[in-house]
């Protein structure tokens, strides 16, 4: 099994944090895995997409954090991003698992979710190709 892992740049802080997780928590699974980088959770669904489209891909977990600022942007960004990756996820029929915190997180609250979302991501991944395996035969 390998699994596509897509991160969000924007909060490095603690995306970067997310992604050591996220890498530590595949090689505890046992699966293959490629890491790959966008400026934002707005550009997850693209890299998404063209990760679901190679056959090498079983599923993707997508990683970011959208914290709360002055505006409601972080509302925007964090529903069109998370319902273009259920879509996607459909659409290929490969599992799309999402470890992005907020919106409305506070940088407070997304440092203490850090390990949370990046494992449960990439578990979710996991336990999805192997469930939907399981079903197919």
């Amino acid at each position: 099994m390998k699994i596509g892992i897509v991160v969000a740049e924007f909060n490095y802080d603690i995306t970067y944090m997310m992604k050591e997780k996220a890498v530590s928590h595949a090689q505890f699974l046992g699966v293959d895995f490629e890491v790959v980088y966008v400026p934002g959770v707005f550009e997850t669904p693209l890299a998404t997409k063209v990760l679901l489209e190679r056959d090498d891909i079983d599923a993707v977990a997508v990683i970011g954090a959208v914290i709360k600022g002055e505006t409601d942007h972080d509302q925007v960004v964090a529903h069109q991003a998370a319902r273009k990756l259920l879509d996607l996820s459909l659409e290929y029929n490969k599992p799309v698992a999402l470890g992005i915190i907020g919106p409305n997180a506070t940088r407070e609250q997304a440092t203490e979710r850090i390990e949370e979302y990046a494992r449960r991501a990439v578990e979710a991944a996991v336990k999805m190709v192997r469930r939907l395996n399981n079903i197919k035969e």
